[in-house]
């Protein structure tokens, strides 16, 4: 009887751990999702599952699929300073938190703009300010942010995290459409004086950001596109709804932009930096 009992609870596990992975939206791009298996006493049960692209002239190479207890192992390895940690869990219990980037994704934003030396950013879509006062806290005392968001709720809470971080000198909030904004800073002959910016709003609305991003940015500089995924629809032809098909036609027209050299990464919704040659 313990004998079919233990055969039957690692039966069930595998079970469940491939249901709940078979069962998720396929990828479009994935010839198979296979597991790596790992034994525990008799039971072979699924450790990583990872997907191989369809073309076999990338060399059948394995890229691990996040599972959540994976993911919770980035987590677990992202410097998250205190600060940080307090404004994503109060705008966790709001309206819209799914908005709020990831602690990886700010992380990464962080490291770009010091490995940049960047003094002057732009952000379009703020907010509650966790990627922002991700930004801000690795500028330079001299170094400078201009936050745009539309939004006047969300942005008292940001305005109020970058007094509590100590760094609201750096930080210069624009509050309205943030194209009129951006339009603006390049009449006032702001024109290839910026180092870093990235993007989270209206998807609908990418093209014309990075239109006036790229007059913004300094030849060298970057930007960041955030959402680039869109939570897989984009690799769905079965998915054509505006805001998909808008990212979709972006993400095509980034390929195809000599003006930058470009990186997607999937990571967080899927992010592309793009660097203005």
């Amino acid at each position: 009887m313990a004998t079919v009992f233990a055969l039957s609870r690692c039966s069930i596990s595998v079970w469940r751990a491939s249901d709940n992975l078979l069962n998720r939206p396929p990828v479009s791009f994935a010839r198979s999702l296979k597991f790596s298996h790992r034994l525990i006493g008799n039971c072979s049960i699924a450790a990583a599952p990872f997907v191989v692209a369809d073309d076999e002239k990338y060399g059948n190479k394995q890229v691990i699929s996040l599972t959540p207890r994976i993911y919770d192992y980035v987590l677990s390895n992202v410097r998250e300073p205190k600060i940080l940690r307090q404004l994503r869990e109060e705008t966790a219990k709001m309206r819209g938190s799914q908005m709020q980037v990831s602690p990886d994704q700010a992380q990464l934003l962080a490291m770009l703009v010091q490995i940049l030396g960047a003094e002057r950013c732009i952000e379009v879509g703020v907010y509650t300010g966790y990627s922002s006062l991700a930004v801000a806290l690795v500028l330079p005392e001299s170094g400078c942010l201009v936050a745009c968001e539309r939004d006047s709720n969300s942005l008292e809470v940001a305005k109020r995290y970058y007094e509590l971080a100590g760094v609201s000198h750096k930080v210069m909030v624009k509050h309205g459409l943030a194209a009129d904004t951006l339009k603006s800073m390049i009449q006032n002959g702001e024109g290839s004086s910026y180092d870093f910016a990235f993007v989270d709003a209206d998807k609908r609305m990418y093209q014309d950001y990075f239109e006036l991003l790229l007059q913004l940015v300094r030849v060298g500089g970057v930007i960041v596109m955030d959402n680039v995924l869109w939570h897989g629809r984009v690799a769905d032809p079965m998915v054509n709804d505006a805001k998909t098909i808008s990212i979709r036609n972006f993400n095509k027209k980034l390929m195809d932009d000599q003006r930058i050299s470009i990186s997607m990464v999937p990571i967080g919704d899927g992010m592309t930096i793009c660097r203005k040659k």
